[in-house]
C-alpha cells in the first residue's frame, strides 16, 4: 500500500509545482540569531533539479564556521518560503492534496537541533516572523494565522483578523494590508509602544508594510514612505517599492532597485552597495540582506561580523521556477531556472522596471525644430557614401511599401487604375457578392444599410480630391454628407495593377476583397462606444464602399504630429484618449465572441468624435483570435512598420499581445510627440521605442515629454510617469511579458484619476518584509 501511495504523492507534488504559483511574495531569505555574536543566514538557491530550490546557509561570527542546520533534513521538504527568528528557522512547504506544512528547526544551546511541525492546513500565500512569532495568511480565506504566540488564540482582535497581503510581524503585534490596501496593526497587548503604533496608523491605500520593534513603515499608493511609532530621527523622500524595518534601523528599495538605509547611530548602506540594484530585502533585528537583481547574489550588512565586500550566498531565487507567468518574468530568470521554466513577477504594472544598469544609455534626443546643425552637416559630408547606400535601400522600401499618413503598411493597396483593371474587378466581385450574401444571411449585417452607388457619389462629390481625408486598410477615405444631412466617412476600395510578384494584380484584388469583408464582418457584429460605428456598405458595378459615422476631430496622428493647437494638448486629455482606445481594444480581445485581433493599431487608426472620444477604426487586417486549444495564430505578418510586434514579425505567431505592443507604441507617441518612425539628429531613422524607452527606464521621462504640451503639474507628473512605465511594459520584446488590454485599461483609469484628483495607484510589493 505504501509503495502505491508515495508515487502518487510525488506526482501530485510535481503537478502542483508546475502550476503557476501565487506565492511569488513569499520570503526566500531568512535571518536567525543563534546568540548575541552569531547569525545564521539561509536562502533558497538555484535548484539542482528543474523544480525544487535548495536551501543553503552560512553563519557569521562563528569561529569554526559550523552551520547548525540539518540541510539534508530540510531539503527533503519542497520549500516555498523561509523565515527566521531567535534561534529558529521555519519553512513553508508546497501544498500536497491542498495541504501545506510549516516545519521549524530550533537550535538549542547544547548544539543540537529540534524539528517541529507547527502548522498543517490550507495553503498560505504570505508568511513572516518576528523574533519569536511566526504568522501567515491563508490563501482561500485571507485569515491571519500565528504560531509560537501563546497570547494569539486568546486575543480576538488578532485571531479574527483578515489580511489580503503584506503580513509583517512586530513585537507582540502584527501588521498587514486589507483588500483595499488599508493598513491594520492589531496588537498583542496595550503597551505604550503598541499604542503608539495602533493609534497612529496612516489612512489611505498602501502597497507594502514592515513592522519593527517600536516603529512601522509603509509604502503608500503613490510610492511615498510613511513611518510611525516612536519618533523618527529622519526618513528619506522619493519613490519606493518596498521597505524593511529592523531595530531602530531602516532600509528601503527605490522604484528602480537601489537601496537607501538610515537609522540611529548614523546607520547607512555600505558604500560599495549603493549602486547595486536589489530584487528584495529581508531583515531581522539589525541585520539586513538583499538579493541583487543582476546576479541574484545575496549581500548582507548591519553587523561588524559581515564581510561587506563579499557575497554571502550565490544564485538566490526570489521566487519559484514555474511554467507560465501571467504578468511577465523577472530579469535574468534564466540564471536560476532551466528546462523552459521561469520566475514570475507580481501581477501589477506598478512594479519596478529593469534596473538602470541593464538598460542601454539613452540615445541623443531627436531634434524638435527639424533644423540642420553643424554636426549634422559634417556627418552628411563625411558619410556621403553611406548615405547614398541608405538612400538606395530607402528607395527599395518605398517601392515595396505604399506611403500612408501613419506609416508604411505591409500588404497595403495603392491608387486606383479603373481603366486597366475594371474587367478583373468585375470578375472578382462576383465571388465577393457571394461572400456578402452569406454574411447577410448569417444575420450579422441585418442592421446595416445598403447604399446605392449614386447616393455615395452625390455625398462625396464623385470622390473628389477635396473630399479625401485619409487612407484606410484597402483604399481612400472621403468625407461626405448624405441627402438626409448625416455626415459620413466613406472608404472606397482601390487597386493597382503593379506588383513585384507574378499574378500580383489578382493577389492584390484578393487582399482588397478580404480586407473589405473583414471590416464589414467585424464591424457588423461589434458594438462599443470606443469602436467606430459602421452604418452600411455599397457593392455595385466595380465599386466596393463602406460607410461609417463621421469622426469630426479626425485622427490622433494628426493632432500629435501635424497640429500645434489642439484640445489634446494637455496630459489629462491625452491619457483620456489613450483610455478610450484601450477600452475599445479590450472589448475586441475580451468581450467579442470569438475574440478579434486588430493587427493594425496605430495613432492614425484612433479617431476622435465631436466630443473628443477616442475610437478604434480600420478593421481591414483584423482576424479572429486563436481557438481555445491554441495560444496563437500562425500566419504571414501584416501591419504598419514602426507599430508591428517584433515577435509577430519574426515568428509569424499572432496573439492579442501583438495589439498590446502596437498600443504601447501609441502610448510612447502620446508622451513624446515623436512619430513611430522619425529621424534623429544624425538624420537616421529611429523607432520611438528605441528613442524613448531608455529615458523612461532611467527615470528621465521629463526629457522626452512633448514640448507642445504644458509641463505636467505635480499630480500629473506621477500619472505621466505611470503611463510611461505602462508603455515600457507594453513594448517588451516577449509577448508573454506584456500586460493584457484589461490590465492596460485598469492602469490608464488610475492614471487619469491621478491627473484629475489625488494619485491613487495600487502597486503590489515584492513581499520582502
Amino acid at each position: 500500500m505504501a509503495d502505491s501511495i508515495f508515487p502518487l504523492l510525488s506526482l501530485t507534488l510535481l503537478l502542483l509545482l508546475l502550476i503557476p504559483s501565487s506565492n511569488s511574495s513569499l520570503p526566500t531569505v531568512s535571518i536567525s540569531h543563534l546568540n548575541p555574536n552569531q547569525t545564521l543566514i539561509c536562502a533558497l538557491t538555484k535548484p539542482r533539479t528543474q523544480l525544487q530550490p535548495r536551501l543553503n546557509c552560512t553563519t557569521t561570527g562563528s569561529p569554526d564556521g559550523v552551520v547548525p542546520v540539518p540541510v539534508s533534513d530540510i531539503n527533503s521538504f519542497s520549500l516555498l518560503g523561509i523565515v527566521g527568528g531567535s534561534q529558529f528557522l521555519c519553512g513553508l512547504t508546497s501544498p500536497v492534496l491542498n495541504l501545506s506544512l510549516i516545519v521549524c528547526w530550533r537550535f538549542l544551546a547544547d548544539g543540537t537541533t529540534l524539528r517541529k511541525r507547527i502548522y498543517r492546513g490550507l495553503p498560505l500565500k504570505d508568511i513572516d516572523s518576528g523574533d519569536s512569532h511566526v504568522c501567515g495568511i491563508v490563501t482561500a480565506t485571507n485569515q491571519l494565522q500565528c504560531w509560537q504566540w501563546d497570547q494569539f488564540n486568546d486575543n480576538s482582535e488578532l485571531n479574527q483578523t483578515k489580511f489580503s497581503s503584506g503580513v509583517s510581524v512586530g513585537e507582540n503585534y502584527v501588521c498587514g494590508l486589507s483588500e483595499l490596501g488599508q493598513i491594520r496593526c492589531p496588537g498583542g497587548n496595550s503597551s505604550i509602544n503598541n499604542l503608539k503604533i495602533t493609534n497612529n496608523i496612516p489612512t489611505g491605500n498602501h502597497i507594502a508594510v514592515s513592522a519593527g520593534n517600536t516603529r512601522v513603515c509603509a509604502i503608500n499608493s503613490s510610492n511615498g514612505l510613511n513611518c510611525w511609532g516612536d519618533p523618527m530621527i529622519w526618513k528619506p523622500d522619493g519613490a519606493f517599492k518596498s521597505v524593511s524595518v529592523g531595530d531602530n534601523r531602516f532600509c528601503a528599495i527605490r522604484v528602480y532597485g537601489t537601496v537607501i538605509c538610515w537609522g540611529e547611530l548614523d546607520f547607512r548602506l555600505p558604500e560599495n552597495l549603493r549602486q547595486v540594484s536589489f530584487e528584495g530585502l529581508q531583515v531581522n533585528r539589525g541585520v539586513f540582506c538583499g538579493i541583487s537583481t543582476s546576479s541574484y547574489s545575496l549581500y548582507c550588512w548591519g553587523t561588524e561580523s559581515l564581510n561587506l565586500n563579499s557575497i554571502v550566498l550565490a544564485d538566490v531565487v526570489p521566487g519559484l521556477c514555474t511554467t507560465v507567468c501571467a504578468c511577465g518574468t523577472i530579469l535574468n530568470y534564466e540564471m536560476l531556472c532551466s528546462g523552459g521554466l521561469m520566475i514570475c513577477r507580481p501581477c501589477d504594472f506598478s512594479q519596478p522596471l529593469p534596473p538602470p544598469e541593464s538598460v542601454p544609455a539613452p540615445p541623443p534626443l531627436p531634434p524638435r525644430n527639424g533644423g540642420w546643425s553643424d554636426k549634422t552637416v559634417a556627418f552628411v559630408v563625411v558619410g556621403s557614401v553611406g548615405c547614398s547606400s541608405f538612400l538606395l535601400v530607402m528607395c527599395f522600401l518605398i517601392f515595396r511599401f505604399c506611403k500612408s499618413s501613419g506609416g508604411s503598411r505591409v500588404h497595403d493597396s495603392g491608387p486606383m487604375e479603373d481603366a486597366q483593371i475594371a474587367s478583373q474587378i468585375h470578375k472578382a466581385n462576383r465571388i465577393l457578392v457571394k461572400k456578402l450574401s452569406h454574411l447577410i444571411s448569417m444575420g450579422n449585417g441585418s442592421h446595416l444599410e445598403e447604399f446605392a452607388l449614386q447616393t455615395i457619389i452625390n455625398a462625396t462629390d464623385n470622390f473628389s480630391d477635396e473630399q479625401r481625408i485619409g487612407v484606410g486598410s484597402f483604399g481612400s477615405v472621403y468625407h461626405g454628407t448624405l441627402a438626409d444631412g448625416r455626415k459620413v466617412a466613406v472608404k472606397r476600395a482601390e487597386l493597382t495593377s503593379s506588383s513585384s510578384y507574378p499574378g500580383g494584380m489578382h493577389k492584390r484584388q484578393e487582399d482588397t476583397d478580404n480586407a473589405f469583408v473583414n471590416e464589414l464582418e467585424f464591424l457588423s457584429r461589434v458594438n462599443h462606444k470606443n469602436l467606430v460605428r459602421l452604418l452600411g456598405f455599397c457593392e455595385e458595378e466595380t465599386e466596393l464602399v463602406l460607410v461609417y459615422e463621421f469622426m469630426e476631430n479626425g485622427s490622433l496622428h494628426n493632432h500629435l504630429h501635424k497640429l500645434y493647437s489642439s484640445y489634446i494638448m494637455s496630459w489629462p486629455a491625452r491619457i483620456k484618449v489613450a483610455l478610450d482606445a484601450a477600452r475599445g481594444l479590450e472589448y475586441l480581445h475580451v468581450y467579442a465572441d470569438p475574440p478579434i485581433i486588430h493587427r493594425d493599431i496605430k495613432s492614425s487608426n484612433i479617431l476622435l468624435d465631436d466630443e473628443w472620444t477616442g475610437k478604434v477604426s480600420d478593421f481591414g487586417l483584423s482576424l479572429m483570435g486563436p481557438p481555445d486549444n491554441k495560444s496563437h495564430l500562425s500566419l504571414r505578418a501584416a501591419g504598419t512598420v514602426g507599430y508591428m510586434d517584433p515577435e509577430y514579425y519574426r515568428f509569424e505567431q499572432l496573439t492579442t499581445k501583438s495589439d498590446v505592443y502596437s498600443f504601447g507604441v501609441v502610448l510612447l507617441e502620446l508622451l513624446s510627440g515623436y512619430r513611430a518612425i522619425h529621424k534623429n539628429e544624425m538624420g537616421e531613422r529611429r523607432n520611438v521605442v528605441d528613442s524613448v524607452v531608455p529615458y523612461i527606464v532611467h527615470d528621465e521621462i521629463h526629457r522626452i515629454l512633448d514640448p507642445k504640451v504644458p509641463p505636467p503639474t505635480p499630480f500629473e507628473i506621477e500619472a505621466v510617469k505611470y503611463v510611461g512605465y505602462l508603455a515600457v511594459d507594453c513594448v517588451t520584446l516577449e509577448g508573454r511579458d506584456r500586460p493584457t488590454m484589461s490590465e492596460v485599461v485598469m492602469c490608464l483609469e488610475r492614471a487619469l484619476s491621478a491627473c484629475l484628483t489625488i494619485p491613487s495607484f495600487s502597486h503590489s510589493s515584492n513581499g520582502s518584509t
